[in-house]
């Protein structure tokens, strides 16, 4: 192979073809959902750049999965970590562990520790992709598989999720049925789709009692807990405040009694709170925290599952999206509206 071949990438070919990198990676893995025309382009484009994937050095590839977080000092990570090496140890395979340093990873030198090492798979828990970082991860031709809340940034992406908008209808009309009818919201990062279908779910239970949403209620934050006590604070700060906050995470429920504490407000005499995911904080916060439990450990076991059966199969057309139910977790944060 020429040192001009080795150079070019699979967003090279995308370009020249005119199509998303995806679509060329689908033309390499031989999968049928693309057009002939499409095909024949970028099989043209493949040919003029004289583009060769690295993969097929006869390196056999180590039996190893790759687990790409945003960060490791989370709560959030432990229960991610518990499930997926629990399934890389029932599949006989290592589990490596790679921080991409923040929520939108953009390349580095993990992406190049992930070339070298050349795994069986990779579960990335990360939010959003640049398209660059997406590229490059296409020129591995490594399986690879999406937990959580990235799921509908891409349709051609494999990915493993949990029913966010039934968490956040559950969740409301879990505090509607005890009588408040000032719910206020906390979500996520508004360009997360586990936040809007959160806040979806939010908005649904509100309208199906019968009660219109106000939009001083509603606040994003950043599923950690200083976003959570600087949402609170405002909502508390309202003229006519809430008397319950579903708060979107565990980590934000965490900064809203921080908040109520600073208000002189007591849990769940004065304010009712429920989080979301069921961290094992959660059960320790005074009060324990009423919850949706997300499955976690089990969605990255079934992320790990996936992509090693892609290794050896492939995936099917269309890509796997995997939802896995949520469910309402009753402690002692929520009560009465008296």
């Amino acid at each position: 192979m020429t040192d001009a071949a080795q150079r070019v990438t699979i967003a090279d070919v995308a370009r020249t073809a005119g199509v998303s990198v995806p679509t060329v990676s689908k033309v390499l893995n031989h999968r049928a959902d693309v057009s002939s025309d499409t095909r024949e382009r970028v099989q043209q484009a493949i040919t003029s750049h004289g583009y060769r994937r690295r993969t097929r050095s006869g390196r056999p590839r180590a039996a190893l999965v790759d687990l790409v977080v945003a960060e490791l000092d989370s709560p959030y990570f432990l229960e991610v970590l518990t499930g997926a090496e629990q399934a890389a140890a029932r599949a006989g395979v290592g589990l490596v562990v790679t921080s991409a340093h923040g929520h939108e990873p953009r390349g580095g030198d993990w992406l190049a520790t992930l070339t070298a090492r050349r795994s069986s798979g990779i579960v990335m828990v990360v939010s959003v992709f640049d398209s660059s970082t997406l590229a490059r991860l296409a020129d591995l031709a490594t399986p690879l598989v999406l937990l959580d809340p990235v799921g509908g940034s891409d349709p051609t992406l494999p990915t493993v999720g949990a029913t966010n908008w039934s968490g956040g209808l559950a969740a409301t009309e879990h505090l509607l049925s005890l009588g408040h009818r000032r719910v206020a919201v906390i979500t996520g990062p508004p360009e997360l789709v586990c936040s809007q279908e959160r806040l979806e779910g939010y908005r649904a239970a509100m309208g199906r009692a019968g009660i219109a949403v106000d939009d001083d209620l509603v606040r994003f934050g950043d599923f950690q807990p200083d976003g959570g006590q600087r949402a609170a604070a405002e909502l508390l700060a309202l003229p006519d405040p809430p008397t319950a906050i579903f708060a979107g995470s565990d980590m934000q429920a965490s900064g809203v009694y921080q908040e109520a504490r600073a208000h002189g407000l007591r849990v769940p005499e004065d304010l009712s709170v429920v989080g979301f995911d069921d961290l094992r904080i959660s059960r320790h916060l005074s009060p324990p925290l009423t919850t949706v439990r997300q499955p976690l450990a089990q969605m990255a076991a079934e992320a790990v599952r996936m992509t090693l059966e892609a290794s050896r199969h492939g995936f099917t057309s269309p890509p796997p999206r995997l939802e896995l139910a949520t469910s309402l977790t009753l402690r002692d944060s929520t009560a009465a509206l008296h």
